[in-house]
């Protein structure tokens, strides 16, 4: 069994774009700008966006973060919005989901100009991803595929189940899985799925993206599979300060014998998500997919 080390990764690609950004302003222009909003005060949207902060000060990035209370108000966000997508001095931002219940989340993405949307989730980026046009890929799925690219793993004609239909990691995930040229033979199974463990016991790639914690076991998986755990879902523990912990999607302590390579939790997924955006941040500020 190897470990997907996606904490190692992350740090190589965020060492590739500080040289790129090192070019961008050595040639005069500004470094690239992110900016986050985040309503209210959820747990881990706020650890979450403070990551991003962080990472953006590592690669040279000017970063922004605009806050609002919960009781915001829908106009007032959507003409935030507005004004994020009409500022020439910013390249790409963020609207912190979850959401309070009286704002549309599909309304407030929408309302995103697609050539500043780096999380990748605008129906336009969405729908130039399913039919393999450049754009900004939702960075929980980037993240994936570029952790398989650079562990090596095999994926033409392999046989993967992807457990999860989100917009944000399961159908995105799928259709790069089995794009022209990655070539994978891609199953999506869900809750109401018949022979789920069945399907999951046959994968040479499973991608766990439910967030259930701990739901795929020892015996939902096959010998020499690669398994990509993307859930991160807090339970309390009174082992940490924070008073919880970090539980994927598969019961490591069960499935990594069983692997050929296998994603811890925290560790795998988690900061190539974060690396991912700041890949699509460097892309708009390079002015790249459109």
């Amino acid at each position: 069994m190897q470990l997907i080390d996606g904490k190692k990764v992350a740090e190589e690609i965020k060492k590739e774009i500080a040289l790129e950004v090192d070019k961008i302003v050595a040639s005069g222009k500004r470094p690239p700008h992110l900016a986050a909003v985040l309503v209210g005060h959820d747990g881990g949207s706020e650890t979450y966006v403070a990551y991003k902060i962080k990472d953006c000060e590592a690669v040279g990035f000017r970063s922004s973060l605009i806050r609002y209370e919960d009781d915001v108000t829908e106009e007032e966000l959507l003409s935030k919005i507005t004004e994020l997508n009409n500022d020439n001095e910013l390249d790409g931002f963020i609207v912190q989901l979850p959401l309070p219940k009286h704002i549309s989340e599909q309304k407030v993405i929408e309302a995103i100009d697609p050539k500043k949307d780096v999380d990748g989730f605008h129906p336009v980026n969405v729908g130039r991803t399913v039919i393999g046009l450049p754009a900004y890929v939702s960075a929980t799925p980037y993240g994936i595929m570029e952790l398989i690219r650079r562990y090596n793993i095999e994926i033409s004609g392999r046989n993967c189940v992807v457990v999860g239909r989100s917009q944000i990691v399961g159908r995105p995930v799928s259709i790069l899985l089995s794009q022209k040229g990655v070539d994978a033979t891609v199953t999506v199974a869900h809750s109401r799925t018949k022979n789920l463990e069945k399907i999951c016991a046959e994968a040479d790639i499973l991608v766990a993206a439910l967030g259930s914690p701990e739901f795929v076991k020892g015996h939902m998986v096959k010998e020499g599979a690669v398994v990509i755990d993307v859930g991160t879902t807090r339970i309390p523990s009174k082992e940490t300060k924070s008073g919880w912990k970090l539980k994927g999607d598969v019961m490591f302590s069960e499935v990594a014998e069983k692997c050929s390579f296998i994603t811890p939790v925290p560790g795998g997924v988690g900061p190539m998500t974060r690396v991912s955006l700041l890949k699509n941040t460097l892309l708009a500020a390079k002015k790249e997919i459109y």
